[in-house]
């Protein structure tokens, strides 16, 4: 079945099971009759002997039609939605008085511009869990409370990063925290395997890092590089080793600056259409390297378009010190 989805104010976008597409209108010059119980030539019979006109009744005709374009699904309103009221952890206050709409899968189907298949693949994607029936995301620093839970257990106990037991996490964390929080953050930071009956968790390296990495930019404006990354390095599991490609899309290193600076600058913040995004970057930063931009432009790439084809469109490429460098085709206000 295909779907026509979009409120009154969004551009109509019409999706399968596992895609989106934009609707355009398209003038054609051959005029499109309507015509009930009409018959093609195949299906009808191939006996010259028993060939009759058939007298058809035109009902209509129109002069356009809809054409489809495969697209990116619209899925930055879906945070947007689950961010208005994230989960705070069982013993909120606020979670019990909140004003804020909270949403099943149906609402977010009739909500966002995306298939079913597109949606449920980002919630996975962003860590969302399903609490009381409705999507929720879990507030980043009661995920952190979480995560320092299981990395303190792992430590205490000498476990290997590799071989965390689902069933021992649950035994001495359950009276801390809700048995399904515990493994809701095993599963977001880690991946899940079965060895002689019992579940395990091989921790994810980059991604723990990644998180204890934000957890310290989001405490600071600019942080100097050298010093974020002694201290960034202290505050991961012994075992693990942090690098900047870790924090890709997530946060901008400042190498003009002396001492050089690292900052906090999420993907997620920055605006879903094209032209947007690349005035919201140059407004941040006048030049930008392929390398430093591409992290928060990939996610715009349509199908079989690359960043290359991104960056001629909207960008202007010179040269600065024997670096290709890209800045705005237009004033940036």
């Amino acid at each position: 079945s295909l779907v026509i989805r979009g409120e009154k104010d969004e551009q109509v976008v019409l999706c399968s099971k596992d895609k989106t597409y934009e609707m355009k209108i398209a003038d054609t010059s051959n005029m499109l009759l309507f015509i009930p119980g009409c018959k093609t030539p195949e299906q009808l019979n191939a006996d010259q002997a028993s060939c009759n006109i058939i007298h058809s009744e035109i009902a209509g005709f129109s002069n356009n039609y809809w054409e489809l374009r495969r697209c990116r699904p619209k899925l930055k309103k879906l945070r947007k939605l689950l961010m208005e009221d994230p989960y705070e952890g069982p013993d909120s206050q606020k979670d019990q008085t909140s004003t804020f709409s909270k949403y099943t899968t149906e609402d977010l189907l009739s909500l966002i511009q995306a298939s079913e298949e597109e949606i449920l693949h980002h919630l996975q994607y962003i860590d969302a869990c399903k609490i009381e029936g409705y999507w929720r995301i879990l507030e980043f620093d009661y995920q952190i409370k979480l995560l320092n839970h299981v990395i303190q257990l792992i430590d205490s106990e000498s476990w290997s990063l590799s071989k965390v037991s689902l069933c021992t996490c649950l035994e001495e964390l359950g009276p801390l925290e809700p048995k399904e929080m515990i493994e809701h953050i095993l599963l977001s930071y880690g991946r899940k395997y079965i060895e002689e009956g019992e579940v395990y968790f091989e921790m994810r390296e980059d991604k723990i890092c990644r998180a204890l990495g934000q957890m310290l930019l989001q405490n600071a404006v600019k942080f100097n590089l050298s010093d974020f990354q002694e201290v960034w390095q202290q505050s991961v599991p012994e075992g693990m080793t942090t690098r900047l490609d870790q924090l890709k899309g997530l946060a901008l290193v400042d190498k003009s600056s002396r001492p050089e600076t690292i900052s906090l600058l999420k993907v997620e913040d920055l605006p879903e259409d094209n032209q947007e995004r690349f005035n919201s970057l140059f407004s941040i930063r006048d030049k930008w390297t392929e390398v430093d931009i591409t992290p928060y432009i990939e996610d715009l790439c349509a199908e079989k378009q690359t960043v290359g084809a991104l960056l001629t469109k909207y960008a202007r490429s010179s040269m600065q010190n024997g670096v290709k460098v890209y800045n705005s085709r237009r004033p940036v206000s």
